[in-house]
């Protein structure tokens, strides 16, 4: 089997950029996923959206944003990583970078990059169909990172 490219998703309140969860995979096709602590920065803003979790849960049940950064560094570190939605990820990964002064030492790519042979939009259709036949939820990045692992396996066998 050729490696596995390397997918990320970032689940974000409804400003866009605020970083609530995130997924990525490793070179084994297994997903990492964890919640993220909000930084108290990112917090100031009194309409602040935290999508479906709480900020206890946040605190109590995800890891600090230097953590995370410190996973993809192990993970990914000078890599390629594809995503379904680079504009929105890349805002929130920029948001993690910047809470530290530092800067991405990843780049995200448009994932449907990687398949020369689909006509345009034939992967985001291909992606919907698959969140169907998986039951599962484009808003949640490890089921995002499923969808996208599955979908990448069935475009390379029908190649």
């Amino acid at each position: 089997m050729d490696e596995l490219p390397a997918f990320i998703a970032i689940e974000t309140g409804n400003d866009g950029d605020l970083p609530l969860s995130i997924a990525w995979t490793l070179p084994d096709g297994r997903v990492k996923h964890t919640l993220i602590q909000p930084d108290n920065d990112w917090l100031e803003d009194e309409l602040v959206s935290l999508g479906d979790y709480s900020l206890e849960e946040l605190n109590s049940m995800g890891v600090s944003p230097l953590d995370v950064i410190r996973e993809l560094e192990t993970d990914h570190f000078n890599a390629t990583l594809y995503t379904a939605g680079v504009g929105d990820d890349e805002a929130a990964l920029s948001r993690l970078f910047e809470t530290y002064g530092l800067d991405p030492f990843v780049e995200l790519a448009p994932a449907d990059s990687l398949y020369n042979g689909l006509a345009p939009g034939e992967w985001a259709r291909a992606r919907g169909d698959m969140f169907g036949e998986l039951g599962l939820e484009p808003m949640r990045p490890e089921e995002e990172i499923q969808v996208m692992l599955a979908l990448h396996l069935r475009i390379n066998e029908d190649t």
